[in-house]
């Protein structure tokens, strides 16, 4: 297995449980929050797809799947176009309404886009510095990673969260 089949695997890990964590609910259950201050699903599952998005385009140098495929025009969302998640005030974490299908929707082309450029990368891409503003410097490897992290640990959070709404 390559670095990069690797990686792939690590992302279609996302997809599954980011969608499966959306699956079936109602409009209602999406923006449920466990606790005042929490994060809903909708958010957790929109912001996982926001970041991996953003980060992926960056270092592929292509334009966002969010803008590109207008999914900032089928959201519609009351928040600044370029908002991928990261300070929002707990007001602005309300204010993530969507459907299943929608976030489904975006959710598979986002990895879709992630998928077609990790077939590009060779392992010695991985060793490519894509941000000189941290020291060290983050390689492409450790950027991809980064976004890994963040995105299994939010939608696992948006599995859990499912799970308190829809368990006995």
């Amino acid at each position: 297995m390559t670095p990069a089949e690797l990686l792939s695997d690590a992302f279609d890990r996302i997809r599954q449980t980011a969608t499966a964590a959306v699956d079936g609910l109602t409009d209602d259950q999406l923006v449920a929050r466990p606790a005042p201050g929490a994060n809903s699903i909708a958010w957790l599952v929109w912001h996982l797809a926001r970041v991996q998005d953003d980060h992926v385009a960056e270092v592929a140098g292509t334009e966002q799947v969010w803008t590109a495929q207008d999914f900032v025009g089928r959201f519609g969302l009351p928040i600044p176009p370029d908002a991928t998640g990261y300070s929002m005030t707990s007001e602005e974490v309300g204010q993530v309404r969507a459907s299943a299908d929608l976030l489904a929707a975006y959710v598979e082309a986002v990895h879709e886009a992630t998928a077609a450029y990790l077939a590009t990368v060779s392992s010695e891409d991985l060793d490519r510095v894509v941000d000189e503003r941290w020291d060290p410097p983050v390689t492409l490897g450790v950027r991809l990673v980064s976004v890994l992290s963040d995105d299994l640990q939010h939608a696992g959070q948006a599995a859990y969260v499912r799970g308190l709404l829809t368990s006995g």
